[in-house]
Formats: C-alpha cells, structure tokens, sequence
C-alpha cells in the first residue's frame, strides 16, 4: 500500500511565525501556544579514507589520533582497487595475489588489476593475519570521525557513526536524499517546502483529516532554542488488523545535542488527558526504530476518537531543555 507523503499537494503552506491561536482544553496558558493545521498528505509515499591505522593485538579495540606514515603505508596494502575501501577478512585473491573486497567481487568476471580470473577463491591467509592486528579508519574519516577500529568491529560503528551521511528525515521512503547534517534544513525548504514551521517551545500541532483509511504521515517543523525540531504523527497497522497513531519529536542535530531536550506530547479534551515525556531522537535515528519499539506516544483509533473534534487532532508540544 502507498505512503502518503508529508509533502504531497494536499499539504499546507508554511504558516507565518506568528499564526493565529487554535482553541485548546484544559488550563490555558499564560501565553496562547502558536498552532498549525497540518492536512493529511495526498497519495504517493516519505574518496579513499584518510589512513589512520595503528598497529594493535587482534581485537585489541579501537582508538584515535595520528598515526606514523608507516602505518599509512600498511593499511594502503588493504585498499580496494574498485571502491577504494578496505579489504576485510575473509581475504580473496586473484591467482596473481591481487585482492577485492568482497562486495566488489561479486559484481566483477575478471581481477580488475591484471584481468585474470577470479576463480577458483583463493584466501590469503596471511593477509588476514595482518588485517587482525591492524586499526583501521572509519570510512567516514574524511567528514570528521577519528575513530580506528579492529576490521570486526568497523562494520558495527559505521552503521550508527555521527559522522555518516544524514538521510532526509521525512517520513516515507520516496525521497532518497542524503547529506551532512548542515544540509538538511536547506534540503527540507527547497524539496519539502509544504512542511509548515512554528516558532516557540509550545504549540500546537492539528492533524487533519485523521479518519483517511491506510497509512497516512503528517509532518511539522518546530523551532526554538535555536535548534529545529520535526513533529510526525503516523497512521499505520503495526499489527494485521489493528491501526495504531504513532507520535514523536526529531531532533535535526546529533544524538548527543538531542541528549539536552526533552519534549511532552499531550492529548486533551472530554475531562481526559494523555501525555508522553520522552528525550527527542536525533534524526539519525529516524522514526521507523522508534515505532518498532513503541518508543514513543502511541494510541489506538479509538484513544484518537476521544480526543478529536470532527476528525481532526490537536497535539499539544512542549519544548524543554535539560539541566547539565
């Protein structure tokens, strides 16, 4: 089934930072919270490492810091001659010696160095040797980590490193944009421009529309404390049969920044409260892990029921930041 997209043509323009204040239930604050009407979204979804290699036991763990140019030297012997990262055990060769890393080898007919053939596999168990008592550099040396790893432990890091490549963090997967982290604000106003942004630590966040059948995203961004926030309210079938609303607040920044946040999500209306108090996650992270585990606000249609005004859902957002 299709994902509605948070940036489909049914979505809204951005608000102003100043929108007009939406009714709420419960104790009014001291000041109204600014609000936005987010419309269900239409159909359709959401170079060589610099060498930093020291020489250690076999899994001897990790470190960082310069290196000698002799270990430069020795980890370059382990440079895929196709992709340009490391060759990690298992080690093949081609029957001249010359190696591949594996994910290139299964896409080559003929050793890319002298055309010879590449069967029968041939391991080079000395290398492998070599490799295991060898830190090599992440391979996201070049955008900042400084981390040098044991080969059995590179693979574990680099899935979760801060350093690599940030994927658009909205919902769906029909956008397939990556870059740095600077580069996200400015890839959401020019390719999600639909995505409304309020000002301040409390607002309002209105799902329209919450009654669509299938999976349905909406999105919003919020600002403050000099920092970007993305809201998602999701509708899906966690289980066969049984719908269920996912809420949960992003943070456009790093896991670590996201650590000084903590955010409430909170439903009011018909003498009923529900409230969710949870740290953002970093949109490294994403949305998808957090639903897996029901690490955020989670209610079924018929909670969604109680609380919403002719199928519309207001959210209530509350912005903090932790004491160190």
């Amino acid at each position: 089934m299709s994902r509605p997209s948070s940036t489909g043509p049914s979505a809204n323009k951005p608000c102003s930072k100043q929108p007009p204040p939406q009714p709420q239930h419960g104790p009014s604050p001291a000041a109204p919270p600014a609000a936005a009407t987010i419309s269900a979204a239409g159909p359709g979804s959401s170079a060589v490492p610099a060498a930093a290699a020291v020489i250690s036991g076999p899994g001897g763990g990790g470190g960082a810091g310069p290196v000698s140019p002799q270990h430069h030297e020795l980890t370059s012997l382990f440079e895929c001659p196709v992709c340009f990262d490391y060759v990690l055990p298992p080690i093949l060769q081609c029957q001249a010696g010359h190696l591949v890393c594996n994910q290139c080898r299964q896409k080559l007919s003929c050793c890319p160095t002298c055309r010879g053939a590449l069967t029968p596999s041939i391991r080079n168990l000395a290398m492998e040797k070599v490799a295991s008592a060898v830190l090599f550099p992440c391979k996201y040396a070049t955008t900042g980590c400084s981390l040098t790893l044991h080969h059995t432990e590179k693979p574990e890091h680099e899935d979760i490193c801060e350093y690599r490549p940030y994927s658009c963090p909205c919902p769906g997967a029909s956008c397939k944009w990556q870059g740095s982290l600077e580069a996200v604000m400015s890839h959401l106003m020019h390719a999600h421009k639909s995505i409304t942004t309020l000002q301040g630590e409390d607002i309002v966040f209105l799902a329209t529309d919450i009654n669509l059948p299938g999976a349905v995203d909406w999105v919003m961004m919020q600002s403050c404390f000099g920092h970007h926030f993305m809201l998602v309210l999701e509708k899906q079938e966690k289980y066969e049969g049984h719908q269920q609303f996912f809420a949960i607040v992003l943070l456009i920044g790093t896991r670590k920044q996201a650590e000084n946040f903590a955010y409430r999500l909170e439903l009011n209306g018909n003498r009923r409260r529900l409230t969710w108090e949870a740290t953002p996650r970093s949109i490294h992270d994403g949305v998808a892990a957090a639903i897996m585990n029901s690490d955020c606000l989670v209610f079924d249609t018929a909670i969604a029921h109680l609380f919403a005004d002719n199928g519309n859902l207001g959210i209530n957002v509350t912005i903090s930041t932790c004491c160190p």
